[in-house]
């Protein structure tokens, strides 16, 4: 089944938990695809359509059981158990990885990072062990982990990919600045701040694609005052 389903209704399930798991906070039992739509700026046929993909939920003229879908939409996106993880080059965005206090509640558990720099190698960065990558496939092949963060430099980021690869590594969540390699089966995900930026001031431009002359202005002082 997931090969058939477009990956962008799966991109927005997890919206679709967060919004369900808010509206059951607030003690909502049941909501129709019209005030789900409203609370995820989407229309009801494209909820239903997106909902169709993965069974049958909900009642004609009722709606959605608001538990009974958060319940069925953590087994389809496999959160129902925690997910081990390990995690590559311990700087400091993967410092904020570790302590990020976001990533357990979801299942998902860094049980080692590990690092090429002799002088964090041997270090606890919140309880989790900072190893030497020359561990890293042994590692990951003994605890049976399916799941890798890189925070690595570009440069060394692709080699480090084939190797968690090489160690049985499925799934690959990526900070580093460039696009991985990987071959069929193995699903990444990349994020980089500075592309999102990059995309961001497109639209941010006139209607016309030319900076507004003020703007320019604007930008060159900053520059200037820079220097």
């Amino acid at each position: 089944m997931p090969s058939e389903i477009p990956a962008v209704v799966v991109d927005r399930l997890p919206h679709y938990l967060r919004a369900l798991r808010i509206l059951l906070d607030d003690g909502v039992e049941v909501i129709s695809s019209r005030e789900l739509g409203e609370a995820l700026g989407a229309t009801p046929a494209q909820i239903r359509k997106d909902l169709s993909y993965f069974g049958r939920f909900g009642k004609q003229g009722r709606g959605y059981d608001v538990a009974a879908l958060l319940s069925d939409l953590t087994r389809i996106l496999g959160l129902e158990y925690a997910w081990p993880v390990v995690l590559v080059g311990v700087g400091r965005l993967g410092r904020a990885i570790i302590t990020y206090p976001g990533l357990t509640p979801e299942g998902f558990h860094v049980r080692a990072a590990f690092d090429a720099n002799p002088r964090i190698v041997g270090s606890d960065v919140d309880s989790v062990h900072v190893r030497p990558t020359s561990e890293m496939e042994s590692y990951i092949r003994s605890e049976g982990i399916d799941i890798a963060i890189i925070a690595t430099p570009g440069d060394v980021a692709q080699d480090v990919v084939n190797r968690l690869v090489a160690s049985g590594i499925r799934g690959i969540l990526n900070y580093a600045p460039m696009t991985p390699h990987v071959p069929r089966g193995v699903t990444v995900r990349t994020i980089d701040p500075v592309q999102a930026l990059q995309t961001m001031t497109f639209y941010l431009r006139d209607s016309t694609g030319q900076d507004d002359a003020a703007t320019r202005r604007k930008r060159g002082r900053r520059s200037n005052s820079r220097r």
